[in-house]
């Protein structure tokens, strides 16, 4: 193709200047594998574009300010009615500027789906194993995205000082004034007196427009464009993909086509969402009043499992000294949440520990494949799930016109054993899954077409599976996980479990290898890079 002079012009001018011709050659044919789940991270950055695009409008119009005003605008209902001028404004928004009920529907869908993308893309990665070796910064960044649009998300749902979202920040005092020691001084610091102040609302405004959107505009290009780019990307085994050749298209043209017209689909979802479903009607709440709290309510889902652990945590305090913890909000609001992120940042250091595994992985392991890592992440997704629906048990004691107290310990309950009982049956269905796959490239698939013999007997008809089907099972990998020291010899332990962290150590080892599944020849491929570590398990002789 010819391209016309101008333009070759300014290309020959820019590369010049920038150097950008050697990146966008490599970037134009870098490979891209097709497969859906990949497409999850995308959802999360468009959702991130939308919530600029329509958070500018919303700042032409918002006020952040708690002077009291009255009402006077177009809805009837509220004339009259004293209020902050950030609900005033807000209502202003809603019913007499042009568009501006959409756009903030259209604005909080958006930041909805954001977060439900951001959570569906990590499990993914979780599960597949993507977060190993080289990709542990790219984990890590995930984390602290996740982290800061979720208290963006908070922040920008408190900035209407509608009764709901008022009620939210009333439980935000709550938490720090918990924080032994410092709480009273924070608390001080971030509401520039007394509760509720007038500066808690322009605090939150600036985090929320500036603070925290600055940061996630240095670290989502960092996560999702530049590691991305520099590294191998990740696919799933199957025919032609190995850990050193990807099996895809080039981004241009037929991955930038898609992605613009996946951008298009998430924009368009997301209107037809605000459009038709309803969602935080703060005319319906009325301005916040200290003194008063709805019925039924409950925060946006992604603050929901910290609701329900504030709900079901017991009533315990610890006093000493003269001074009076409340377990009941340090525990749910502080310990938990600190555990579960702290959890997730350091488990794929905690794997490689327990593995031994250092070598590069560009291939994904089927959640089936590691009934360890799968059994472990299916019970975080239960405790999350138990917190999650525990933030609603006022109302489920409501609708099924039970007692309050039956839901919450039910919850109580849930989150203690749901997660034993779900890595149990987790680890069960994928050893049954390994079990029908290894069925499958002995015998083939099953057809449902009987055939009756000569003989009078009954059985069926298998068709044998293709070279595309059967290479997610039977093409070799590299190892998830590597045997750490040798086996125990006539009752005496081997050197690398006699001391006491080194035996949790090879028990971990042992029981994430006991049912990781091996391709049916029996053999792996070698690490790529094969450090000390591996070749010294590789080389160790075996028990005869």
């Amino acid at each position: 193709m010819t391209v016309p002079k101008p333009l070759g012009a300014a290309g020959r001018a820019g590369d010049e200047r920038f150097g950008g011709a050697a990146f966008l050659r490599k970037a134009f044919r870098k490979a891209f594998p097709d497969h859906w789940s990949f497409l999850l991270g995308e959802i999360a950055l468009y959702s991130f574009v939308i919530v600029l695009l329509t958070g500018v409008f919303l700042t032409l119009f918002f006020k952040p300010s708690m002077v009291e005003v009255h009402y006077d605008g177009s809805y009837a209902p509220l004339r009259g009615v004293r209020m902050s001028e950030a609900y005033a404004s807000t209502l202003h928004i809603s019913f007499d500027v042009r568009g501006g009920l959409l756009m903030r529907q259209l604005h909080h869908w958006a930041t909805v789906v954001f977060l439900g993308a951001i959570v569906i893309h990590l499990l993914r990665n979780f599960f597949t194993g993507a977060f190993r070796k080289p990709r542990e910064l790219n984990w890590l960044i995930g984390i602290v995205l996740f982290m800061l649009v979720m208290v963006n998300g908070l922040f920008g749902y408190s900035l209407p000082d509608d009764l709901l979202s008022g009620t939210g920040i009333r439980i935000l005092e709550g938490v720090i004034l918990s924080i032994p020691v410092v709480g009273t001084y924070v608390l001080m610091f971030l509401f520039g007196g007394e509760f509720p102040g007038t500066e808690i609302i322009p605090r939150l405004y600036v985090i929320h427009i500036l603070l925290i959107p600055g940061i996630l505009l240095a670290l989502i290009p960092l996560h999702a464009v530049v590691l991305t780019w520099r590294q191998t990307h990740t696919q799933f085994p199957g025919k032609g993909s190995t850990n050193r050749t990807v099996r895809g298209y080039p981004f241009f043209p037929v991955f930038i086509g898609k992605t613009t017209a996946y951008f298009l689909w998430t924009l368009g979802v997301t209107a037809l969402l605000a459009t038709f479903f309803q969602i935080n009607p703060i005319w319906l709440f009325g301005p916040y009043d200290p003194g008063a709290i709805s019925a039924g309510s409950q925060p946006d889902w992604y603050m929901g499992w910290m609701e329900g652990a504030l709900r079901i945590m017991p009533s315990w305090e610890i006093s000493a000294f003269g001074h009076t913890l409340p377990m009941s909000v340090i525990v749910p609001a502080l310990v938990v949440p600190g555990v579960l992120f702290t959890g997730l940042a350091a488990y794929p250091f905690l794997e490689r520990w327990v593995t031994g595994d250092h070598g590069i992985h560009h291939l994904l392991d089927r959640p089936r494949d590691v009934p360890a890592r799968t059994g472990i992440g299916m019970a975080g997704v239960v405790f999350y799930g138990g917190l999650w629906a525990a933030g609603g048990n006022d109302v489920i004691a409501y609708k099924f016109d039970i007692p309050l107290f039956w839901t919450t310990w039910f919850f109580r309950g849930l989150v203690i054993l749901g997660p034993v009982l779900a890595y149990v049956i987790t680890y069960r269905i994928c050893l049954g899954l390994q079990l029908r796959d290894r069925a499958m490239v002995a015998h083939g698939l099953e057809t449902g077409t009987i055939r009756m013999s000569p003989e009078g007997g009954f059985s069926e008809v298998e068709r044998p599976l293709s070279d595309e089907e059967l290479a997610p099972v039977t093409d070799p990998r590299p190892a998830p996980a590597l045997p750490i020291g040798r086996p125990e010899r006539h009752g005496v332990a081997p050197p690398e479990a006699r001391r006491p962290l080194h035996r949790v150590r090879v028990a971990l080892n042992r029981r994430f290898l006991a049912d990781v599944a091996e391709p049916p020849n029996g053999h792996r491929d070698a690490p790529p890079e094969e450090t000390p570590g591996h070749r010294k398990a590789l080389d160790e002789p075996a028990e005869p």
